[in-house]
């Protein structure tokens, strides 16, 4: 990572803030507020498109409360595998509450 010196004008009391966290942590006042920067950077960063837009896909509405019992059963049935001791039970487990 290549640094580069500016000058920046900050509040009296965010200033003790960072003193003594720096102290807290054993680090230099600089690393805070180097960290706080790298923060706001990427808070405020501009994107070409939507973080995750290339790993959602589906019929963009809310699942049905059975297509999300029937998507976690075929997950349960593809990790247990063939063979497997272990077989998913249908429906809601023990202790659950209906959900209204």
């Amino acid at each position: 990572m290549s640094l580069k010196r500016i000058n920046v004008y900050a509040d009296s009391e965010d200033l003790a803030i960072i003193k003594e966290a720096a102290r807290r942590r054993g680090v230099s006042e600089a690393e805070i507020i180097r960290q706080g920067i790298h923060l706001a950077a990427m808070a405020n960063r501009v994107r070409d498109e939507p973080p995750l837009s290339h790993t959602l896909a589906g019929p963009g509405r809310t699942a049905s409360r059975a297509e999300v019992r029937d998507a976690v059963a075929d997950a349960v049935r593809r990790q247990s595998g063939p063979g497997s001791e272990r077989e998913p039970q249908p429906g809601p487990g023990p202790g659950s509450e209906p959900v209204t």
